[in-house]
């Protein structure tokens, strides 16, 4: 279970969450033991990690898109439902810090779910980082089926990096995970159960032992994570929000996170996490600032 420890001369990521737009999701859809008909605003929070020695610049995930015109007409239909509102958008998110999209090496998306994909076209030099299973998505995207949820031209052809089977080695709780930058500072973790492709980010936010987890959608509620609550099993039928793809995979991937949260100086952040994001938002945690390192 136990992480690895830092090396001499350990890389590392500053840490820093960005807006990414809000949306309403009722607690009945998520866990076991909601308040029936309680609806919460939460964040669809996105990230900037920025390494320590080569100075490169990571988005992970790139919120919600402010021009709905730019989703498929299903997607169109399914967002309704949670009433999202873009505030302050990914890209205006970094101008606050003086970045735009061109200075961003690599966008890592963890998921091709609406309310984390963003304006992938507004980075037109970045490279994008996505898993096989996830790009497989696309190659029936719309406009070629007009019912996909997915935008066939979502990510760039020329500047996708997939990442195989072949990628992934254990760390931690994690059976499966890959060492992006080679240094330990930064792992791309397999995160099965949401959907298709489902990643977290595993970084280490500190040269002498500090980690943060970036669980994206593994989790909607933080009572997942604790043990309070379970996921829920057949949503109410007015609710049209698709919480996991394997109920199963998505349990056992949430036991791993809890695990990992119990180690020493492990921080543990999710997507939409609504009580951090009310603790947080227009703090130090937020770019121009960074998340602390425990």
């Amino acid at each position: 279970m136990a992480l690895p420890p830092p090396g001499l001369n350990q890389g590392f990521c500053t840490v820093s969450a960005l807006e990414g737009g809000q949306l309403k999701v009722p607690h009945d859809s998520l866990i076991d033991n909601a308040v029936p008909g309680f609806v919460e605003e939460v964040p669809s929070l996105c990230f900037l990690l920025q390494h320590s020695s080569s100075g490169r610049r990571l988005l992970f995930d790139l919120g919600i898109l402010r021009d709905y015109g730019g989703y498929s007409p299903k997607s169109q239909k399914f967002l309704e439902a949670y009433e999202p509102s873009v505030p302050q958008d990914c890209i205006e998110s970094l101008s606050k810090g003086d970045l735009n999209p061109d200075d961003i090496d690599f966008v890592c998306l963890s998921h091709l779910h609406w309310d984390h994909t963003g304006d992938t076209h507004a980075f037109k030099k970045s490279t994008f980082v996505v898993t096989n299973a996830s790009k497989q998505l696309l190659q029936k995207g719309y406009p070629e089926d007009p019912e996909s949820v997915y935008m066939s031209d979502l990510l760039p052809a020329d500047r996708t990096r997939c990442l195989s089977d072949q990628d992934w080695r254990p760390i931690g709780p994690f059976p499966r995970a890959y060492d992006f930058y080679g240094d330990g500072s930064l792992y791309i973790v397999d995160s099965p159960g949401h959907v298709e492709g489902h990643i977290n980010i595993l970084a280490r936010n500190s040269p002498d032992g500090g980690w943060i987890l970036l669980a994206a959608d593994s989790a909607h509620h933080w009572a997942l994570i604790t043990g309070e609550s379970q996921i829920k099993v057949g949503a109410p039928s007015d609710v049209k929000f698709c919480v996991h793809n394997d109920v199963e995979k998505a349990a056992e991937h949430i036991s791993h996170i809890a695990a990992l949260w119990k180690l020493p100086r492990v921080r543990v952040v999710i997507a939409h996490g609504g009580p951090w994001y009310d603790k947080n938002k227009d703090g130090q945690a937020f770019w121009p600032g960074h998340i602390k390192s425990l």
